[in-house]
């Protein structure tokens, strides 16, 4: 955990993680973006809490064009450098928000929140729901959260509400008969300990389509 005051600010928290260390992750897009997002048409998306921007890269490579959206102005600085060397700078557009606070204008044929969980203040549920609005008629909503510690977390470092498949999806407000839903499912896939202990960690995947307006 980042040595920080109880009183640090969301903002605050994230903002050190990024700038207090290097590169945070992989640089490779999110596994579930490219299994669900790789048949999808391209066209514009976007990609909340994007961090150092691997998959706003990957979907910009694809041909869509990407909003980007991080708390952290020093992800966003690496983001725009890694689309800067893969070529597709053009083809993204970075804004910093606090979601929950703020949220990107617009509408979108794809919004994607992978891993949209933190430690400190985060109102999921406000940011999820302004999410699914932000989906543009006949767009996809993509979310992935983890289900729950990696098996080999034995003291889990902070206090943490898991979601469940159909929690998420109640909670999403949808409109009745407004949306179709693709992926509702949960993976587990291997997790290996920052000290080499292998186990497994279970992650909750949904894609939802929201139905296209019929023409008048």
């Amino acid at each position: 955990m980042i040595d920080l005051p109880a009183t640090a600010t969301a903002a605050e928290f994230w903002e050190a993680r990024y700038r207090d260390t290097g590169r945070v992750w992989s640089g490779r897009p999110n596994t579930f973006l490219v299994r669900e997002a790789s048949g999808l048409a391209p066209g514009t998306a976007l990609d909340l809490g994007c961090g150092e921007g691997a998959d706003a890269v990957w979907l910009a490579s694809r041909g869509w064009r990407v909003t980007g959206v991080d708390i952290s102005a020093t992800a966003l600085e690496r983001a725009a450098a890694h689309a800067a060397e893969a070529g597709v700078g053009d083809r993204v557009a970075w804004e910093r928000h606090e979601l929950g606070q703020s949220f990107p204008e617009g509408s979108f044929d794809l919004v994607s929140a992978q891993y949209l969980q933190s430690p400190v203040a985060l109102d999921q549920q406000t940011v999820l729901r302004a999410a699914a609005r932000a989906v543009a008629s006949g767009g996809t909503l993509l979310l992935v959260l983890h289900a729950g510690w990696p098996s080999w977390q034995t003291e889990p470092p902070f206090d943490a509400v898991f979601p469940t498949l159909d929690g998420v999806v109640a909670e999403l407000g949808l409109a009745e008969g407004e949306w179709a839903v693709g992926t509702k499912e949960t993976v587990r896939r291997e997790s290996t300990s920052p000290e080499g202990v292998e186990g497994y960690r279970e992650d909750h995947v949904w894609r939802l389509r929201r139905h296209a307006a019929a023409s008048a």
